[in-house]
């Protein structure tokens, strides 16, 4: 059976602040380092020795080239390369590719082997302020397993955003797409409120709101979020919120089912921003009362969004 096999539905977790990661290592060494990503980012793992890979000239160093699987040209990026990690030749051939979709974008990370599932709630995902000595880091959140041993979730739009740059956000497009449309006053004299712990993801939107000339802040998680959202004298003066799905300490549904409930905030629009683009989290985001959805790829069109979704109001 395979390692993900059986896995719960991701709306299902979601509703109780739980999510389910994928453990893994990029090398078989003693003491080496478990690495997770979660579940619902992932569609197989399979073994590199029974697919050929075809080189791709004056590629970024790191993508290795592509494969054919199930119709589909994979190109395949050396995670273990990204990580430090050089991988022999026999090595190579013993190693997996751990096939994955960002935003719709589908691509292989090679793996050494898949480990097994795991199931934590958010509360137990941490931010790894102790040992993220810059804001550029690889790692963007850790946790633990059950004995112990420390797990670290990558961030995997840095790795994207490295390699296949042409894939991620035109931040240049803000604010031409909002040049005909009428900006609300609310939303040009107040602060729209982010939840975003991906620091390639916060670079991306600062760009965005700083092109348009329009004020945000930015906070690492939901919980942050919330919390300063409750301290506030009057949050109904906040023109719009944009929330991450995943997220440690509180996830992006938790977020948007604290903050549609409290008769304070109900009214503000909510726009979810996030890779996990599958049509359960969308469904998911507007039933718990999201009012738009973006994915990563297409932050750039967020400032439209929301001024559709304060219109709508």
């Amino acid at each position: 059976m395979s390692v993900l096999d059986n896995v719960d539905a991701a709306t299902n977790l979601a509703k109780n602040n739980e999510l389910q990661l994928l453990v893994f290592r990029v090398n078989n060494k003693d003491f080496t380092a478990f690495y997770a990503i979660n579940v619902f980012k992932t569609r197989e793992v399979v073994e590199s020795k029974n697919h050929y890979l075809t080189q791709i000239p004056s590629a970024h160093p790191l993508l290795e080239g592509t494969i054919l699987l199930r119709g589909l040209q994979i190109p395949i990026l050396n995670l273990p390369e990204w990580l430090g990690t050089t991988l022999t030749r026999e090595e190579m051939n013993r190693s997996n590719l751990l096939i994955c979709d960002f935003n719709g974008i589908i691509i292989g990370l090679r793996i050494m082997s898949a480990y097994r599932v795991i199931k934590k709630n958010w509360n137990e995902i941490h931010a790894p302020d102790s040992y993220r000595l810059k804001d550029d880091g690889v790692v963007m959140n850790d946790t633990r397993l059950e004995d112990g041993s420390l797990c670290l979730i990558l961030d995997y739009e840095k790795l994207l955003s490295e390699v296949v740059p042409q894939a991620m956000v035109d931040v240049l497009e803000s604010p031409n797409n909002i040049q005909d449309m009428q900006i609300p006053i609310k939303l040009k004299n107040g602060e729209v409120l982010i939840a975003e712990d991906s620091k390639t993801a916060q670079r991306h939107l600062i760009q965005i709101f700083e092109n348009a000339n329009i004020k945000m802040k930015l906070f690492d998680n939901g919980k942050k979020l919330v919390d300063y959202i409750f301290s506030l004298k009057d949050p109904s003066l906040i023109p719009a919120i944009i929330t991450d799905i995943e997220m440690p300490e509180m996830s992006g549904f938790t977020v948007i089912q604290t903050l549609n409930k409290n008769p304070l905030t109900k009214d503000i629009p909510i726009i979810v921003n996030s890779s996990m683009t599958g049509d359960n989290n969308k469904r998911e985001a507007e039933v718990l009362g999201a009012n738009g959805f973006i994915d990563k790829t297409k932050s750039h069109n967020v400032i439209p969004l929301i001024i559709e979704a304060m219109n709508n109001k």
